[in-house]
């Protein structure tokens, strides 16, 4: 598990590979990821939006934008967390995500961005 704050948001990420969900031979390697968010600030905070960069180990890249997460914007307050359960298909069987959230203040209204740390996703044999 990885995990960063900033901006008084800690978020932790944990990946899993799915094999039943995959097809090697078609260049096709499926990864949940389950992310934590926990609000340290004294302030709820809303997640508005996502920016993820998504890197496979063929040196093709993707950007993702979007609202929410999973369908959802979450309102996190103080001293809680919020967790759910993505995922991201690959080319390859190695690659990495980054990105950041786009959340909101309650209390003023000012919006901020929380980065998401880099993760990386490998088929378990590459690890050996």
């Amino acid at each position: 598990m990885v995990n960063l704050i900033s901006e008084g948001v800690e978020i932790s990420v944990e990946t899993f590979y799915q094999q039943d969900y995959s097809n090697p031979l078609q260049s096709e390697f499926m990864f949940a990821y389950r992310i934590f968010i926990e609000n340290h600030n004294s302030f709820p905070i809303k997640l508005h939006r996502r920016h993820w960069y998504i890197f496979d180990s063929n040196s093709t890249h993707r950007e993702v934008e979007g609202e929410g997460v999973v369908g959802v914007q979450p309102i996190i307050a103080p001293g809680e967390k919020y967790q759910y359960v993505s995922g991201c298909n690959l080319q390859t069987e190695i690659g990495k995500m980054s990105g950041s959230y786009q959340m909101e203040n309650l209390n003023s209204k000012q919006m901020f961005d929380v980065n998401i740390p880099a993760f990386v996703m490998i088929v378990p044999h590459k690890n050996n």
